[in-house]
Order: C-alpha cells, then sequence, then structure tokens
C-alpha cells in the first residue's frame, strides 16, 4: 500500500516526483542522455521481423537471451 502511494506520485516515463517536474520553473531543469540497450534493440527487431511477417503483437512478449559466443 505504502508503495502504491509513493509511485503515484511519479511520473511514468521518467520516474521522477511530478510535483517537481510539473512546476513551470522546473522547464528546462532537466537534462537526458541517450543509451542504447542492445538486448533491447535485439527484442525490437524480432518485432518488427515478426510484424512484416505479417504476425501480430497483441498478447505478445518478448524474451531477449544472449547469443552463446
Amino acid at each position: 500500500m505504502a508503495l502504491m502511494e509513493a509511485e503515484s506520485g511519479l511520473c511514468g516515463d521518467c520516474g521522477h516526483l511530478l510535483s517537481e517536474t510539473t512546476q513551470a520553473e522546473a522547464e528546462f531543469a532537466y537534462d537526458a542522455s541517450i543509451t542504447k540497450c542492445h538486448a533491447c534493440l535485439a527484442g525490437a527487431r524480432r518485432v518488427a521481423a515478426h510484424q512484416e511477417d505479417g504476425g501480430k503483437t497483441e498478447g505478445l512478449k518478448v524474451s531477449v537471451f544472449r547469443r552463446e559466443q
């Protein structure tokens, strides 16, 4: 219950406190960096190939695993 209450005040995307990040003075107070997760990229490629072959994505779960070297 306490966890749900604490999480309710957080942005669902970035995880920062909405009470702080939605203030007008916070508009330029944040920066961001971009990181590419190659495991997520492999999953996205697999889903794209599945869709190109006419596959549906409803209910689709993707398991990503490291290839054996």
